[in-house]
């Protein structure tokens, strides 16, 4: 085999063998980490848009396995798992029960997906949305998992003011049984969800983000900020209330917002991770080694990668995830539930094996090179 590989454009490209970093001793001590993780999809059944999700459950098993042998969590049937672009809820609930079974059985920290996609697209009541948040909520807490209370396309549509939001959230904070992590997606991420909490004005949405959690200080945990706005989060975690978490979910700002300033800093619920799981442990154990400097180091690489792989249009970074999965060996195909692997262009995933090669998270050059070929050869690029 050969390292090689004709890019889009011509150019003739060989890659590095990866850095292989090593699987730490134990999960980091000094911030909480959760990598998002993706589902496999079954290469053999009909994943098209539209049609019920059919899941590689093994591998999407053993993908789950990797992430916890690098001592991070599973932040489990998020975003990045496809809810709302291919993940039905059936889908959804089975995975969940399965994950958190593999979590009990390796010891491994798991959070998990509360949300409102059982409900069929288009306008819900607030009643019908506080029953279905109420109905996976239950299902969360059944298997034992922490529930991530999930921004919900049905309440952005049918809220007319964060009374609404309050409101809603207001009963699903005083039915649940322990701490939750809340969560705030913006609308980079998933455009129906602009306007949440309330306010297309982000101070404002904060002022309703802050009053909730003042309310039911008791029952979070933390909140999930997903805006890559790193000034807007760290204002916002400097007005939580002691002993709340704030789980950066900037997939572009992580290493300065996970390392902190004087005043603080944040925990971690990212996509990226799943990509650079074994950079991200080494980084988390150099912190807890206090040496900041192997920590920018380690990080610095992965950075180019992750913006790449979330630029716009951002909610397609999915293709992106799953398309490293693939060529660092954790599934033998790239397929995903709803066909969502036409998402991003030959072009871009080409970007993309480059700056993955140049991070060192490409473990078997000749592997990955192989199935790089593969995919450009199909795409019309001569190898």
């Amino acid at each position: 085999m050969t390292a090689e590989v004709v890019l889009p454009g011509g150019r003739r490209y060989r890659l590095a063998s990866g850095s292989g970093f090593a699987r730490p001793a134990a999960p980091a001590t000094s911030r909480i980490a959760y990598a998002a993780a993706h589902v496999v999809a079954d290469p053999g059944a009909e994943n098209v848009p539209g049609a019920p999700a059919a899941v590689d459950w093994d591998t999407t098993l053993a993908f789950r396995r990797h992430l916890w042998s690098y001592g991070l969590g599973v932040a489990e049937a998020m975003d990045t798992a496809q809810r709302g672009m291919g993940l039905d809820y059936p889908a959804t609930r089975e995975l969940i029960r399965r994950s958190a079974a593999e979590a009990r059985a390796v010891g491994g920290r798991i959070v998990a997906g509360v949300g409102t996609d059982q409900l069929p697209p288009g306008p819900a009541t607030l009643a019908a949305v506080r029953a279905a948040y109420a109905e996976q909520l239950d299902d969360v807490h059944a298997v034992g998992a922490q529930p991530v209370l999930m921004c919900s396309r049905h309440l952005a549509a049918a809220a007319r003011g964060p009374e609404d939001y309050l409101r809603v959230y207001d009963e699903l904070l005083t039915a649940a049984e322990g701490p939750v992590v809340l969560h705030w997606l913006g609308p980079m991420f998933d455009p129906a969800l602009t306007g949440y909490w309330g306010a297309v004005d982000l101070d404002l949405a904060a002022d309703t983000v802050i009053e909730l959690i003042k309310a039911h200080q008791s029952r979070v945990d933390g909140i999930k900020v997903s805006l890559l706005d790193a000034g807007r989060e760290v204002a916002l975690r400097r007005r939580l209330p002691a002993g709340v978490r704030l789980y950066t979910g900037d997939d572009f700002h992580y290493p300065e917002l996970i390392r902190g300033d004087e005043v603080g800093h944040s925990d971690a619920l990212l996509g990226v991770f799943a990509a650079i799981a074994p950079a991200a442990a080494a980084a988390l154990a150099a912190l807890d080694r206090g040496d900041r400097a192997a920590y920018d180091e380690i990080f610095a690489p992965t950075v180019p990668l992750a913006r790449h792989l979330f630029a716009a249009p951002t909610w397609h970074y999915k293709t992106g995830i799953v398309f490293l999965a693939w060529l660092a060996g954790h599934q033998d195909h790239f397929t995903m539930v709803g066909g969502a692997q036409s998402g991003r262009s030959p072009a871009h995933l080409a970007t993309l094996l480059t700056l993955a090669d140049a991070a060192g998270l490409l473990p078997d050059a000749d592997l990955a090179a192989a199935r790089a070929r593969a995919l450009f050869t199909v795409a019309g690029v001569s190898q």
